[in-house]
């Protein structure tokens, strides 16, 4: 098995990212992280692998920095499975994401290995190696790692470099290696992007209420993703969804109601239960309220028989592709067309120029 270095102080870092400062070869990257009682994750270890040389770097030891210049300067990929909250626990090193991220993930994805298939499987099934995952649960902020918590974040990224060069085989074969690379690029600003201003969306209980309510929901559910971010806590430890949906429907009439209704949050003490009794009492602007978009009702009737026709061609086109059709085309996503019109953003690039004119005419 290969040999790793730990990493805990700047010099460490800068010895390391000095000897393969000008390395061609791709830079497989993961991350261990805790957010059970946060908003934010928490980086807890650091595994960067350049071919076989292996680095763990301690972040809670010191602030590596010296990180975001190198992979700035690296000539090849930054390699990575299922990259989207390590994208977000890197978010302070690397503000703008990995550059050149190659997710093997969605790699396997469009070589015809399935969806959402899972590091293990994946090194299994190109590789022939069989890897534990027994620690994956542990507490990575303890220190020294444990013989078994070292090895498993070796394990995690030693295997990155030759999965890429199979899947990237595979990819360059099928003639699918721009698509993936949009596919790729779009994961990363998304897990960049700013929080959804229409949170309520995906609240469909809401879906048939008056436009007023639907609008506080909204509000209500901006305020606790605020709220959330600036007291660094989980959004249910200040508010569930089932509260959100109560409040909104049916504003309390005072401050103990409020308190009576949100008891037992861990995280609303009196201050923010108070700031969150203020909110509720300003009165919603005539434009937010005309911005507020309406959660997608259940399909019924014409869109319901539009919406199972266009699977159909979903489908098809997934088959003669030879694509998962949820890769292709994200259910939520053809709802969310029949319910608008309008073609909507998950969908744009390569998908666009694909299904936009098989699904177009069965709106009508």
């Amino acid at each position: 098995m290969s040999q790793a270095q730990w990493i805990d102080s700047p010099g460490r870092l800068q010895e390391w990212v000095d000897r393969h400062a000008a390395t061609a070869h791709a830079v497989g990257m993961d991350t261990e992280f805790v957010r059970e009682s946060t908003y934010f994750p928490k980086l807890a270890l650091i595994q960067v692998a350049v071919a076989t040389e292996v680095a763990l770097i301690d972040p809670l030891a010191f602030a590596p920095a010296a990180i975001a210049g190198w992979l700035g300067q690296a000539t090849g990929a930054v390699l990575m499975h299922s990259a989207s909250e390590d994208i977000e626990a890197l978010r302070m090193l690397l503000p703008e994401g990995p550059p050149r991220l190659f997710d093997t993930q969605i790699a396997a994805a469009f070589a015809g290995l399935g969806a959402g298939v899972g590091y293990q499987k994946l090194v299994g099934a190109l590789l022939a190696i069989d890897l534990p995952k027994d620690v994956t649960r542990s507490d990575w902020t303890r220190r020294p790692l444990s013989d078994a918590q070292h090895a498993y974040a070796v394990q995690d990224v030693v295997h990155l470099a030759p999965l890429h060069d199979r899947l990237a085989a595979r990819l360059h074969a099928r003639g699918y290696f721009d698509w993936f690379s949009e596919d790729c690029a779009r994961l990363v600003r998304r897990a960049q992007s700013a929080a959804d201003p229409q949170p309520q969306l995906g609240l469909r209980g809401a879906a048939s209420w008056p436009r007023e309510a639907i609008a506080r929901l909204r509000a209500l559910m901006l305020w606790r993703e605020a709220a959330a971010r600036r007291h660094d806590v989980p959004r249910g430890w200040l508010l569930r969804d089932e509260h959100c949906l109560d409040l909104a429907l049916d504003p309390p009439a005072d401050a103990a109601t409020l308190e009576a209704r949100t008891r037992g949050q861990r995280a609303l003490r009196h201050t923010v239960r108070m700031d969150l009794w203020s909110h509720l009492q300003q009165r919603l602007e005539d434009d937010f309220v005309r911005a507020t978009l309406r959660p997608d009702e259940p399909l019924k009737g014409a869109r319901r028989h539009a919406f199972d026709a266009m699977r159909t061609r979903v489908d098809a086109e997934a088959t003669r592709l030879d694509l998962p059709p949820g890769l292709l085309c994200p259910r939520r996503a053809l709802e969310r067309y029949i319910s608008v019109r309008e073609w909507p953003s998950e969908l744009e690039g390569w998908r666009r120029s694909v299904l936009e004119a098989a699904l177009a005419p069965l709106l009508d």
